[in-house]
């Protein structure tokens, strides 16, 4: 989501001067030096000033087009009504490159009209109030999710984003988060009785933020019948407990969604199944193969498991379930003598690993994993100790839902969505090839 190099400076805690009661060991303190602007660096510097430039240009494009729809409404003295007047004061937009300044152009209605009032010029590309771009939108909850508390926000993004980070105060923050919230709540209670959503992908994500009672984030992602991936459903709550998946799951039915999803991707782990066999028994299981293949190797030694790795990609690369059937008894044959846990965990999900081959197989790259969800929150997913500081599951769910807001843009789309209407009706398909044209 960002370059990899631009937080590793922040990647962990120790290495921020954080304003806690926390106490550390001297040499395991590294001081975070707060950059200087980024007009020391001369790519960034080249590529700031031509940001300006297009965005004046766009500008100005923008109030001549704002003007031309006027330009035959005349006052009193016969006069163009609706003229520039030069231009708003200066002001600075946090964005992915550092501060870019800009100036947004002014028009003046010479005769208002005493009902309606004066005609104003309003920027579609710079609203009054816009001090950051939608890319800093995503780093704010980026940031939030790592493990940054708000006092540490404006040095963070300092780090990031250029020095002192103007406008991305803690209590800008803090406004932020109380709108986000607003935002995630009419979210949460939306109307679902017109959508359908054929596929859909559950996991339980932990964050390196620490939630109460060991809580983590419950994220479902839909495709809708054009293709089209969606978050379906955000909370907290308990990755294996069938009651906290049950909640979510009742509550999207009673919100609308009657008809069962076709196909359900996710973790064998998840407490999500038996919630889903009891609100939505029609739909069909699929484990996710990433989930699956972590933990077959972790039950064998490090030696073996480059090995072990290509034989399990052999299985679900299979082009038919009889050749992957036959690559998966290979598997165990090779494994169950001396591993066999490893052997035992692939074995006993043998039907639901294989569940898509009964889909089409342009869909195939899209249900074998729960990948829409991993992409997202790979940056933010708990892979080391959690940070000590506590934060409200509120605030984090909020915080995810921000970033799944900005992540689902660039979500990509089912291929062959049209075969999505198949799916639907309930046309068969056998190794991903629709039965009747097997039949022909």
């Amino acid at each position: 989501m960002y370059p990899s190099g631009m937080f590793k400076v922040l990647e962990n805690q120790k290495h921020l001067r954080r304003k806690d009661t926390h106490t550390m060991a001297k040499d395991n303190v590294i001081e975070l030096k707060k950059p200087e602007a980024f007009v020391d660096d001369p790519i960034t510097d080249v590529l700031r000033t031509g940001a300006r430039k297009l965005l004046t240009e766009a500008l100005e494009a923008e109030i001549e087009a704002f003007l031309s729809q006027y330009r035959d409404l005349k006052d009193n003295r016969n006069l163009q009504r609706v003229v520039r007047n030069g231009y708003l004061p200066e002001r600075e937009i946090q964005t992915g490159i550092g501060p870019v300044a800009v100036e947004v152009p002014r028009a003046r209605d010479r005769q208002p009209d005493q009902e309606s009032g004066p005609i104003r010029f309003k920027s579609s590309l710079l609203p009054p109030y816009l001090r950051k771009t939608k890319s800093m939108e995503e780093l704010i909850p980026w940031l939030y999710l790592k493990g940054i508390s708000t006092s540490d926000f404006s040095e963070a993004l300092a780090a990031l984003v250029g020095k002192d980070a103007p406008g991305l105060s803690a209590p800008t923050i803090s406004r932020l988060k109380s709108i986000w919230q607003e935002d995630l709540e009419q979210w949460q209670k939306r109307d679902l009785s017109h959508k359908r959503y054929v596929y859909i992908w559950a996991d339980g994500i932990y964050c390196n933020v620490r939630m109460e009672e060991r809580q983590c984030l419950l994220v479902i992602i839909g495709a809708t019948e054009d293709g089209k991936k969606e978050l379906l459903a955000l909370d907290s709550g308990f990755r294996e407990s069938e009651l906290s998946w049950m909640e979510s799951l009742l509550d999207l039915k009673h919100r609308g969604l009657k008809a069962a999803p076709k196909l359900a991707i996710g973790d064998g782990a998840l407490g999500f199944w038996k919630a889903l066999a009891k609100v939505y028994d029609n739909t069909s299981w699929q484990r996710c193969w990433v989930h699956k293949t972590a933990n077959i190797l972790n039950k064998l030694p490090k030696s073996i498991q480059a090995k072990a790795k290509e034989k399990l990609h052999q299985i679900w690369k299979a082009p038919d379930k009889a050749e992957a059937q036959s690559h998966f008894d290979d598997f165990i044959s090779i494994y169950e003598a001396k591993y066999p846990k490893a052997a035992r965990c692939l074995e006993k999900d043998r039907d639901v690993l294989l569940t898509f081959y009964d889909f089409p197989a342009e869909h195939w790259r899209h249900i074998r994993t729960t990948n829409p969800i991993e992409s997202t929150f790979s940056t933010v997913r708990l892979r080391t100790a959690k940070v000590r500081s506590c934060f409200s599951s509120k605030t984090v769910v909020t915080m995810a839902f921000k970033l799944c807001q900005c992540a689902q843009k660039k979500w990509q789309r089912l291929h062959s969505s049209k075969k999505l209407a198949k799916v639907i009706r309930g046309i068969t398909f056998v190794n991903g090839i629709e039965e009747n044209r097997i039949a022909a």
